[in-house]
C-alpha cells in the first residue's frame, strides 16, 4: 500500500476540493462528491488538508471566492455505501 496517499483517495482520484471561508471566518475545505472535508482555523490548514486527500494535486485544490458553507447533508453514492444489512436468525 502506497503511505503518501490517503485511505479516502481511493474511491475518486478525479475530485476536487474546494477551499474558503464560512459566514463565520472559519476555512472551509470541501470536495466535489461531497465526501471529504472540514473545518479549519487556518488557511495553511485547510490547504494541507486538501492537498494531503487530493493525493498532493495542487490542480485539484480551487480556493473560492465568498462564501463556502460545509455541506453534511449529502450521501454519498450507492457505489461507496455499506449497504450491508445485519440478519438475526431466529433461535432454533
Amino acid at each position: 500500500m502506497d503511505k503518501g496517499k490517503p485511505p479516502s483517495l481511493r474511491s475518486s482520484d478525479s475530485a476536487l476540493f474546494r477551499v474558503g471561508r464560512n459566514r463565520d471566518g472559519h476555512w472551509v475545505v470541501q470536495d466535489s462528491n461531497g465526501l471529504r472535508g472540514g473545518l479549519f482555523v487556518g488557511r495553511a490548514e485547510a490547504i494541507k488538508f486538501a492537498m494531503y486527500e487530493s493525493g498532493r494535486r495542487p490542480q485539484a485544490v480551487i480556493m473560492v471566492p465568498g462564501t463556502l458553507e460545509l455541506d453534511v447533508s449529502r450521501k454519498p453514492p450507492s457505489t461507496l455505501r455499506d449497504d450491508r444489512q445485519m440478519f438475526i436468525r431466529p433461535a432454533a
